[in-house]
């Protein structure tokens, strides 16, 4: 499936190409084997080739002068049949503890969407998530495919420090945060699992285009596992999925 892409100067020396703006795994899909493309053919030419949503950031080692040009042999890479090698993708099963403790906006949640906690958990755990991409810190995924019962505002006042492995909804997303930081989404529980270690060779096991499923435990069962991931002897749960 092609897309009718927009191409835009983004500075001096990245050109910015659009796709529709929506969230949706078909164009992730277009995204990521145009990325692959951009990396393969442009290796030369470029500083870093970076994506979101329904994006894709070229940044070249050069100032662009003749913007025409390079759009031009943009809009060729992309048509052509350049044969992209399929990327090994995983399903990755995350524990989570939805205890009071940790879920500090789990009870308001559930009042404000009229149901239970526990179907606020149940709608949470059912649900495969897609990895999109990397970002507003290190190793923190944004993640589609929350069930629209949950979509939540983020909150009005983002809060001055949450903790690093809180699990959170905000909008239509929902994610983890892999670090203690501020931020104003909406907290339902908490992950024993480091999703970045900048000691690692891969800092962050997922990638974009791998999927996350979370699984409900409890609290004894969350510090159990801490101390395997703190010794550093845990495995995260993982299968392989077709790309």
């Amino acid at each position: 499936m092609t897309f009718k892409l927009t191409y835009k100067p983004f500075g001096e020396c990245s050109i910015l190409i659009e796709w529709p703006h929506e969230i949706n795994e078909n164009i992730l899909e277009d995204v990521l084997n145009f990325k692959e493309k951009l990396q393969a053919v442009l290796i030369e030419q470029v500083i870093e080739v970076k994506h979101a949503y329904n994006s894709i950031l070229v940044t070249y080692n050069n100032y662009i002068f003749n913007f025409n040009e390079y759009i031009s042999e943009l809009k060729n890479i992309y048509n052509s049949s350049v044969a992209n090698q399929k990327l090994e993708r995983f399903l990755w099963t995350i524990p989570v503890c939805y205890d009071a403790v940790f879920g500090l906006d789990l009870e308001s949640l559930s009042q404000e969407k009229n149901i239970p906690t526990a179907d606020v958990i149940k709608l949470h755990t059912e649900a495969i998530y897609t990895v999109y991409f990397i970002g507003f810190l290190p190793g923190f995924l944004y993640l589609g495919g929350l069930n629209e019962i949950l979509n939540t505002p983020r909150k009005a006042s983002p809060r001055l420090k949450i903790e690093q492995g809180a699990v959170a909804i905000g909008g239509n997303q929902t994610g983890v945060y892999p670090t203690e930081s501020p931020g104003g989404w909406n907290i339902i529980g908490n992950t024993p699992i480091s999703f970045f270690n900048p000691n690692l060779e891969k800092p962050c096991f997922a990638k974009a285009g791998d999927k996350i499923k979370f699984k409900s435990v409890s609290i004894d069962n969350y510090n159990d596992i801490k101390l395997l991931v703190e010794a550093d002897v845990y495995q995260i749960e993982s299968e392989v999925i077709d790309a």
